[in-house]
């Protein structure tokens, strides 16, 4: 159990524990309606979206709200700012792999298999969850990386 209470304190101490744990529902009618109605605005940086509310005559009225990936980092609880790095050099990557669990060889593709017990269930289900992938979930590709470094 103890590779698991490791994890997991790992997960607690992540930047994205809010966004993981909270219980918020969000129904997909929403976010079908919200993708419809959002636009973004490039000089602005602002996210853009309508929704539509009953006023007090029973009518549909349009309410444009606005916000910015500051926001959401707020909201959410990040606890990061735009300035910092999206993509981390692949040194500061693979250091974290190896104290993650990682026994391979430094220049290899990095595959689940190759990792302690709790990450070979952990890395799947980031690279399902935040991947465009439909498929190969045991070997995590550079951005995948990049985000576990940055749950770190």
């Amino acid at each position: 159990m103890t590779p698991y209470k490791d994890m997991e304190k790992f997960l607690r101490e992540s930047r994205v524990n809010k966004a993981l744990t909270d219980r918020t529902i969000v129904y997909e009618s929403h976010v079908r309606m919200f993708w419809k109605s959002v636009r973004y605005d490039e000089k602005e940086k602002m996210i853009y979206s309508a929704l539509q509310k009953k006023d007090e005559n029973d009518k549909d009225v349009d309410i444009e709200i606005k916000f910015n990936v500051g926001d959401l980092r707020r909201v959410l609880e990040l606890g990061d700012s735009d300035d910092d790095p999206t993509i981390f050099p692949e040194r500061l990557c693979k250091g974290l792999w190896f104290r993650m669990g990682f026994i391979g060889h430094v220049n290899v593709k990095f595959l689940k298999s190759i990792f302690s017990k709790p990450y070979k269930f952990l890395i799947p289900c980031i690279v399902h969850a935040l991947s465009h992938r439909k498929g190969a979930y045991d070997e995590p590709s550079d951005y995948i990386m990049n985000i576990i470094t940055c749950l770190r």
